[in-house]
């Protein structure tokens, strides 16, 4: 890569890092994790080292947090409030340490007080003569927005300090968070309890901020007109003296050994806190060192934040539920206490299924590890045996269906030649509440029937109002009455007849697909589609029961063969087909068997841009080419998104696949 490659780089990391900056600091609406920001600003930071000719002014090694809104005055910090380094393990700590030894030029011994580094937002309190005066954010360090009468609405912040020893002019400052158990009720308008905090703080409006219970803990100070503090753990102390809230978890270590050890203890433990915590900040405790230490361009040379891992964290399983899926599979979930990965609360944990609970005997009330990856529905890592009550009993996974009452079992895989671990409700209708809302979730899905206007949340609404019970009845709503339903009116009750009306024009292959038969997806129901040429001949195939017949069909086996009478069998599915097929204008689908991607097989994996996934494989079959649904010998081109999947990315590379870029399927489309 030679120099301007490596320049362009560098400054497109710079703008991504600074709009990122400004949705996290400014906007209170983060679009990526808390990892995924420090990883972008690592990786500038690095490029920076290796490269002496990179440099920008809004780079995170020059610039702390985001310049103040304009909604609110602006007043400039007597002390700058500055970000602090970042250590991810013990290596990061040694090499901190070494640095301080080495800045100093000799060794000596010295303390550290520990402080939780609570996932909130910094702001600091000006006191003179005992009273509160003002209260500024630490906007970009520099300068902060004059937040005074919304930190006043703070219950935990004094208004006027009347203790003898506390210092005439003084900045005290601290973190305004807000409860793990106040957020609930404004999860809907924030993505984690950080945004909440800040994007209330920032009202324009007093009262409204007063609203909101919010906290505040006081840590540290900025200016200080005469301090007589040795160590940072007695200003702590005298902080608690004067009415101010601190940390029950503040502590003094002496050694890197004893902040790691506390550090893995603290980590098992933070769930139980009522508030998010995303790290430790270690900070030397002898303030005449930190003066002689001071401070780098952006971050104090005295202090550093041992952050927790972004993608993991421990909480407690309050309950598991069984969800029914659209074909009868029950699946256990796990509702644990909110706890903060990455930057997104998380409450609901997959399971996976009977066997893996277990295998890794999983009981309600557990402490449990819990890990999220990039888009990864997040799942229980382990069990902290330690941790568990004495009261505790094995969980027994239902042996009838939790929806309807029917029986549950497990079937014989002849492919693997096991028992499947999964267990399914037997019954294959509608007459299973919970199956039959999926299955109907399903019909109208972007890759089935389409149905703008009639999203999940609307089926179950309309399930609940028994206006629809079997996917037929869709096209027998009543549009006057839905018109006078909470949140519709005459408008989207008018639009919603429009996608619906427009939904009866479908291709054979999107028909098939959308009954929800189990094994018939996407490339199956294509594969049968174009065996049958047509409704009348599926028709045809239904009723004489020819399903042998299908496995014919390169790609269809015994597998899929024996779901489709299975599911045939049933006379109220049978039914739905041939109502349907009275609705609906159901056309063989044209195939262009000579476009640009002629034999090429497609997946994709992570975010399109401007375009949804079913649209672009609709994009990639029209011109010939194929996609398929696992990365095998068969796929010649790995699309890749934002936030792919990384696992398939390497099974991709370990095969020889070719991984492209979405611009890049573009231009083999031209």
């Amino acid at each position: 890569m030679d120099k301007f490659d490596i320049k362009k780089n560098y400054l497109n990391k710079i703008n991504k890092f600074q709009k990122h900056n400004k949705l996290y600091y400014e906007d209170s609406s983060p679009k990526i994790s808390d990892k995924e920001f420090d990883d972008l600003k690592n990786e500038i930071i690095r490029l920076e080292k290796k490269y002496n000719f990179l440099r920008s002014e809004i780079s995170p090694t020059t610039s702390i947090g985001f310049k103040p809104s304009k909604n609110f005055l602006k007043s400039k910090h007597r002390v700058q409030m500055l970000s602090l380094s970042n250590a991810f393990d013990e290596n990061d700590l040694l090499n901190f340490e070494k640095k301080i030894h080495n800045y100093l030029n000799e060794k000596i011994n010295f303390e550290y007080s520990v402080e939780p580094k609570i996932d909130g937002i910094s702001a600091s309190l000006t006191y003179k003569n005992g009273k509160l005066v003002s209260g500024t954010s630490r906007g970009d360090g520099n300068i902060g927005e004059l937040i005074t009468e919304n930190l006043k609405t703070i219950l935990d912040i004094p208004h006027e300090i009347k203790k003898k020893d506390f210092p005439k002019d003084i900045d005290i400052r601290g973190e305004v968070f807000i409860n793990k158990n106040d957020f609930v009720k404004l999860k809907n308008n924030f993505a984690n309890p950080r945004n909440a905090a800040s994007g209330t703080l920032r009202q324009k409006d007093p009262n409204e901020t007063k609203k909101i219970p919010l906290k505040f803990v006081a840590y540290t100070f900025g200016h200080l007109e005469k301090n007589n503090f040795k160590n940072q753990s007695d200003f702590l102390y005298s902080l608690k003296n004067w009415g101010f809230v601190t940390s029950d978890h503040n502590k003094v270590f002496k050694n890197i050994g004893e902040l790691v050890k506390f550090h893995k203890k603290f980590e098992n433990e933070r769930f139980n806190f009522e508030y998010d915590v995303d790290g430790l900040v270690y900070k030397v405790n002898d303030l005449n060192l930190q003066k002689r230490l001071g401070f780098t361009s952006n971050a104090p040379r005295w202090a550093i934040a041992h952050k927790f891992s972004a993608e993991s964290a421990y909480s407690e399983i309050l309950n598991i539920d069984i969800q029914v899926g659209r074909t009868g599979a029950l699946t256990p979930v796990a509702k644990v206490k909110p706890v903060n990965i990455g930057g997104v609360i998380v409450s609901n944990t997959s399971l996976h299924n009977e066997d893996e609970i277990k295998r890794k005997d999983i009981r309600i009330g557990d402490t449990v590890k819990v890990e999220r990856a990039g888009d990864v529905i997040p799942h229980v890592i382990e069990v902290d045996i330690k941790k568990r009550k004495k009261n505790s009993k094995k969980f027994v996974f239902p042996k009838k269906c939790p929806s309807c009452g029917s029986n549950t079992e497990k079937e014989y895989n002849s492919a693997t030649k096991k028992i499947d671990a999964v267990r399914r409700c037997t019954n294959e209708g509608y007459d299973c509440e919970k199956i039959a809302i999926e299955k109907i979730k399903h019909f109208i899905s972007k890759e089935a029937l389409n149905i703008d206007g009639l999203g999940k949340k609307v089926v179950e609404k309309f399930w609940d109002l028994k206006i629809i019970r079997v996917p037929q009845d869709i096209f027998k709503i009543n549009y006057e009455k839905i018109s006078n339903l909470d949140g519709w009116g005459k408008q989207s009750s008018s639009n919603l007849q429009y996608s619906i009306e427009k939904s009866k024009e479908i291709s054979l292959d999107r028909f098939i697909y959308s009954l929800g038969i189990r094994h018939i997806g996407n490339e199956n129901a294509k594969l049968i589609a174009e065996d049958s040429k047509s409704i009348l001949n599926f028709l045809d195939l239904i009723n004489k029961k020819k399903f042998q017949e299908l496995l014919n069909i390169d790609g269809i086996g015994e597998t899929q063969v024996n779901s489709i009478k299975k599911f045939f069998k049933n006379k109220l599915n049978y039914e739905i087909v041939l109502e349907l097929n009275k609705i609906l204008s159901i056309q063989s689908k044209k195939i262009n068997k000579n476009g640009k991607l002629k034999n090429k097989t497609f997946m994709f994996t992570g975010k399109l841009s401007n375009i949804s996934r079913a649209e672009a494989k609709s994009l990639v079959e029209k011109n010939s080419g194929s996609v398929l649904s696992t990365v095998s010998k068969k796929l010649n081109y790995l699309v890749i998104g934002e936030k792919p999947t990384n696992k398939k990315i390497e099974q991709a590379k370990k095969i020889g696949v070719e991984i492209i870029s979405q611009s890049a399927l573009n231009n083999l489309l031209n």
